[in-house]
């Protein structure tokens, strides 16, 4: 595979990846729908900007109309409700020997190996926090927890292989066996993420409110409880704890967890996730419902109850509607 790397979508997280491996002297393309950003990147240059690096990087970037060729690995990194409109565009570029590695939120991987097969599909968890904030601009905000793995949990030479691509950027990036039990913990803690965005407060300060406490311990049980029920046994990172949210288990564990959640994440330049940026800020549409949406439709299949988790993907969409927008947010990191 001496092609290369692809990266569908130079946003927050492909872009950030496409920074580093170009700067590696990796050969790499990104491919992006929004063509300022596109022609920035291949021509000034991708400004990475925040506490972790401060540096500007050509990469080669084209937007979907003008790529040619095909590709042995594609990184898929766009918003999870972009998934199948950007299969319909990559398939084509996709060589019969290649794969699809899902750099996304959320169950993706399943979504992609529908289209592209399973024997053509990888997954990845990715923590770190980034925001796009313009064409040929991304803010950098914190490093954290990168995962590579097989969806069939076999290690295979191109498993290692693109986790060590990722160790350009990450050198503790994690090659694992078992990609589900993270991307299940991203669950749990993405649908506490969701309910931060609610309020303008950062992630630290919702976290550390004890007032807010049982709803997010809440929601974190509902998603921990689905997971069981798909016999999956989620794994932890950067303060999030799956089995502190586990049925059964104490108060305390839960507060704990939300603690050190208030922790790492007051040690980032992101203190917004990228929902609230969709919402209070671009004023677009957010992937509660392939992400959360996602989880109370499983956990329906599985007679366990979501009240808590499908109110929230209400709120959200009531925000999306326009509903309860205030005109300026606090923070636009």
């Amino acid at each position: 595979m001496n092609d290369p790397v692809l990266i569908w979508g130079a946003g927050a997280i492909g872009g950030v990846f496409g920074a580093y491996l170009a700067r590696a002297g990796v050969p790499v393309l990104m491919v992006d729908i929004v063509a300022d950003h596109a022609r920035a990147c291949a021509t000034d240059g991708l400004r990475i900007t925040g506490p972790v690096a401060e540096f500007t990087q050509v990469v080669p970037c084209v937007t979907p109309d003008q790529l040619t060729g095909t590709y042995s690995r594609i990184v898929l990194a766009v918003k999870a409700q972009a998934t199948e409109d950007a299969l319909e565009m990559l398939l084509p570029h996709l060589a019969e020997d290649g794969y699809v590695l899902s750099a996304q939120n959320g169950l993706n991987a399943h979504t992609i190996a529908a289209r592209a097969g399973a024997e053509r599909t990888m997954g990845a968890f990715v923590n770190y926090g980034a925001d796009w904030l313009g064409p040929g601009e991304i803010l950098l905000g914190n490093r954290a927890a990168v995962v590579i793995g097989e969806i069939d949990g076999q290690i295979r030479d191109r498993t290692r292989a693109m986790h060590a691509l990722w160790q350009h950027y990450e050198p503790d990036a994690v090659l694992t066996e078992d990609i589900f039990a993270y991307l299940w913990g991203k669950m749990g803690y993405g649908v506490m993420l969701f309910a931060t965005a609610l309020t303008h407060d950062s992630m630290t300060e919702n976290f550390a409110d004890p007032a807010r406490g049982p709803a997010l311990m809440t929601l974190a049980r509902e998603v921990m409880a689905t997971a069981a029920a798909e016999g999956v046994t989620p794994k932890g990172f950067n303060g999030f704890d799956p089995a502190a949210f586990a049925p059964g288990a104490p108060s305390e564990a839960a507060s704990a967890s939300l603690a050190a959640l208030a922790a790492h994440n007051a040690k980032t330049a992101k203190t917004h996730t990228g929902i609230y940026r969709d919402l209070a800020v671009r004023k677009r549409r957010t992937e509660v419902d392939p992400q959360v949406g996602r989880v109370v439709k499983i956990a329906h299949s599985h007679g366990i109850p979501t009240p808590l988790t499908a109110r929230l993907v209400e709120l959200i969409h009531d925000i999306e509607g326009g509903a309860g927008r205030n005109p300026r947010p606090r923070s636009t990191s």
